[in-house]
C-alpha cells in the first residue's frame, strides 16, 4: 500500500531528504514550511509533492495545513514532525525569555500540536508511525544552548510517552537523534560557537567532529534513511526509541 506522509519544515534540509526518501520509496507525501521561496523552489524540484506555507508555532495554520494534507493525501500513515530552530548561543544568564520562547516554540509546541492532530486518526485506523527529530543534545545537553537542548530533550519525553498511549492502537513513535549532520544550519551553529569562545570556525568544527567514534559529519541522506526504516513494516516493534543517527558521540566537547 502506498504510504501517505506528512512532514514538517521540510523544504530544506534534513526534512528535505526525508520528503525525497520517502516519495522515492512510492510514497505520497505533503510537506509544510515556513521559508516561501525555499518552498517554491522544492516545488518546482518535487512539483507531485504537496507543498504548503505553515508557521507551525501557530495553532489555526497547523489545524489548516492538516485539512489541505488530509484531503490531498487522502488519509495519513506517517507523521514527520522535523522542524526546529537552533536557538540562541549565550549563556543562560545572556538569553531573553523571547528568545527561549521561540526556540520552543518551534522546536515543542509544533510537535504537540501535529501529534495531538495525528493521535486521532492513528486510533480510529490502528495503524500508524509518528517520527519525531531530537538531537545528539537531547541526549546529552548542550552549554551555551539551553533553549535548543530542552526542546530536544522534551521531544524524547514526548515520543516515549506517545508511544505509552498510542501503543495499544498499534501505533510506533521514535525519536531519531541526529549528530552533526552537514549543511548551513551545522555551519550556523559552528560559527556562533566559535563567536563566542572567540575562536576560529576550523578549531570548532574538528572538536565537533571528532566527538564521535566515526569522526565525519552525518550525512543527511542517512537521517532520512532511518526514517524510511522507522516506517517500514521491518520496524512495526521499534516504538517509543531514541534512536541516535550520529557515528556514536563518545564526548561533548562544547567548554
Amino acid at each position: 500500500m502506498q504510504q501517505r506522509v506528512m512532514i514538517t519544515a521540510a523544504a530544506t534540509g534534513i526534512g528535505r531528504c526525508i520528503a525525497k526518501a520517502f516519495h522515492d520509496e512510492g510514497a505520497h507525501v505533503h510537506v509544510c514550511d515556513v521559508n516561501e521561496a525555499a518552498l517554491e523552489a522544492f516545488r518546482d524540484e518535487f512539483p507531485e509533492i504537496g507543498a504548503t506555507h505553515v508557521d507551525v508555532t501557530s495553532e489555526a495554520q497547523v489545524e489548516e495545513w492538516f485539512d489541505e494534507a488530509l484531503e490531498d493525501l487522502g488519509g495519513l500513515d506517517v507523521m514527520v514532525n522535523n522542524a526546529g530552530i537552533k536557538g540562541p548561543t549565550a549563556p543562560i544568564d545572556d538569553i531573553d525569555f523571547a528568545e527561549w520562547r521561540e526556540c520552543l516554540a518551534v522546536g515543542i509546541d509544533s510537535y504537540f500540536l501535529c501529534a495531538r492532530r495525528t493521535a486521532p486518526i492513528f486510533k480510529a485506523q490502528q495503524s500508524g508511525t509518528i517520527i519525531n527529530l531530537s538531537s545528539t543534545a537531547g541526549l546529552f545537553g548542550f552549554g551555551n544552548r539551553t533553549p535548543y537542548a530542552a526542546s530536544k530533550w522534551a521531544v524524547i519525553g514526548l515520543t516515549k510517552s506517545l508511544a505509552i498511549e498510542l501503543g495499544p492502537f498499534n501505533v510506533t513513535a521514535n525519536a531519531i537523534c541526529p549528530g552533526t549532520v552537514r549543511g548551513d544550519r551545522i555551519n550556523r551553529v559552528i560559527q556562533g560557537e566559535a563567536d563566542l569562545r572567540g575562536v576560529p570556525f576550523a578549531v570548532v568544527e574538528k572538536e565537533t567532529i571528532e566527538g564521535s567514534s566515526i569522526a565525519r559529519f552525518v550525512e543527511p541522506e542517512e537521517i532520512a534513511t532511518m526514517a524510511v526504516f522507522l516506517a517500514s513494516p521491518a520496524a512495526r516493534m521499534i516504538s517509543g526509541q531514541a534512536i541516535g543517527v550520529d557515528g556514536h558521540t563518545e564526548t561533548f566537547h562544547i567548554k
